[in-house]
């Protein structure tokens, strides 16, 4: 794909937070994505560690798309890599009701991933947050009242939340934002259905992601549903709020109506009506 160049000038760079780039995805995926990333200008203020936050719902993907791809993740960190080949890059993930997060690293290509990454020379690990120590935190938030995350999650990071375009029962869809109820590190995380909107807004004010990418090649109908639409495009942005905003539009929602969206936005996490470029939504 050939997109226009884009003259960042600086009224622009003061609202780069507010953009978010909308990206056909043709056959070289890394393409794609550096496409996509350029079009908000870059990873800036890249650092080590890197976190990557996937959605890895479930050992058993009934379409193959409810997992992310690993090769998607694959030319992620080929760019990261490109950008610092210093990098120390962790990819994370908790267990869940449905699934051990190890055995899921393994089934998915994250382990072969790893193995693959450290032979080349970079250095990249895959972390299962159940097995991790964690730090209580001074967090005061609407339902969480000085929390333990897992240690690596708190110390200073650049965080990318890696997310599957979904629709969902409980928070209408699945973004940027709900992926990470995957950092929460206790198996039963339905625990936390009765206060989920609370709960992704908590943890969505606490991380605040640097960059967020959501796979929209295929959105489903359920977190581990039936494919919905094939839409063959990347959303990536820089805040959550901007960049879900943007997938609900395109999944024909209004991102005004969904609570987690509204609340989060409400917190300064970025804006319900962000300027998309690349693609249009139409």
């Amino acid at each position: 794909m050939n997109y226009p160049e884009m003259h960042l000038n600086n009224e622009f760079l003061k609202v780069i937070d507010l953009v978010v780039a909308l990206v056909k995805v043709g056959k070289i995926i890394e393409q794609s994505l550096k496409v996509g990333i350029e079009l908000i200008n870059g990873f800036q203020d890249l650092k080590s560690p890197v976190i990557i936050k996937p959605n890895i719902c479930t050992i058993n993907d009934k379409t193959g798309f409810a997992v992310n791809d690993a090769r998607v993740v694959e030319a992620l960190l080929n760019l990261l890599f490109k950008e610092d080949r210093d990098l120390s890059v962790k990819i994370v993930e908790s267990d869940s009701m449905s699934k051990f997060a190890d055995e899921a690293f393994e089934k998915f290509g994250y382990r072969n991933l790893e193995e693959k990454m450290k032979q080349a020379g970079f250095d990249l690990s895959v972390v299962n947050l159940s097995q991790s120590p964690t730090v209580e935190t001074d967090f005061e938030g609407n339902y969480f009242k000085k929390p333990a995350f897992p240690d690596i999650l708190v110390d200073p990071h650049f965080f990318i939340s890696l997310a599957v375009a979904k629709i969902h029962n409980l928070t209408t869809l699945t973004g940027a934002l709900k992926n990470l109820f995957g950092l929460l590190p206790r198996k039963d995380q339905s625990f936390y259905h009765p206060h989920i909107n609370d709960v992704i807004v908590d943890l969505n004010r606490f991380f605040q992601p640097n960059l967020c990418i959501v796979d929209a090649r295929v959105t489903l109908d359920g977190w581990n549903g039936q494919i919905s639409k094939r839409l063959d495009q990347f959303i990536i942005g820089k805040t959550t709020v901007a960049t879900d905003a943007t997938l609900a539009r395109i999944l024909e929602f209004k991102p005004e109506e969904i609570q987690h969206l509204t609340e989060a936005a409400s917190y300064k996490l970025g804006s319900l009506s962000p300027k998309v470029v690349g693609e249009k939504i139409s």
